[in-house]
């Protein structure tokens, strides 16, 4: 497997639309390993093929529970109940924000057998899935953020834990 430049917020490409997957071929295969593979090496919870230059409607997030690989993912529903919580992003490595987002969402799209997939998640999972759709449509937590901070302010507000 390959590990993957995380692009940051200032390479245009990141505010492009993704383009559908139309077929799953061996490629999205490579795509989705080689995504999770530069998502665990980064640390990160989520990522969308966009954030390593590839302009297709890919994201991948796992938040402790396991690989969730999603191929042209688009949020049905959302509750109407939000809350605010602090976000990053790997392709914004110093900064931080304060992001209102649904507190849960359902997800369609395909696995990677080209199957439907349907998935329900709320708190932090609908929240990664939430920020790593917007990525799709060239959206950063910077647009959404109400306040951003530096990362080395808030660890120094709370001794080094994020």
């Amino acid at each position: 497997m390959a590990i993957y430049r995380i692009l940051t917020e200032s390479e245009p490409s990141l505010r492009e639309k993704a383009r559908p997957v139309p077929k799953i071929t061996p490629n999205i295969h490579k795509l989705l390993d080689n995504m999770a593979d530069t998502m665990y090496n980064a640390k990160g919870v989520g990522l969308a093929a966009p954030q390593i230059g590839v302009g297709k409607r890919v994201i991948i997030a796992d938040i402790g529970e396991g690989l969730h690989e999603l191929i042209n993912p688009v949020i049905v529903s959302q509750s109407v109940e939000e809350e605010y919580e602090v976000e990053g992003c790997l392709s914004v490595p110093e900064r931080l924000g304060d992001v209102c987002r649904a507190v849960s969402v359902v997800l369609e799209g395909q696995n990677r057998e080209g199957e439907a997939l349907r998935i329900e998640a709320e708190g932090y999972l609908a929240r990664v899935f939430q920020h790593e759709t917007d990525h799709l449509d060239g959206l950063l937590f910077l647009d959404r953020a109400d306040e951003v901070f530096l990362r080395t302010d808030v660890e120094d507000m709370d001794g080094g834990e994020l």
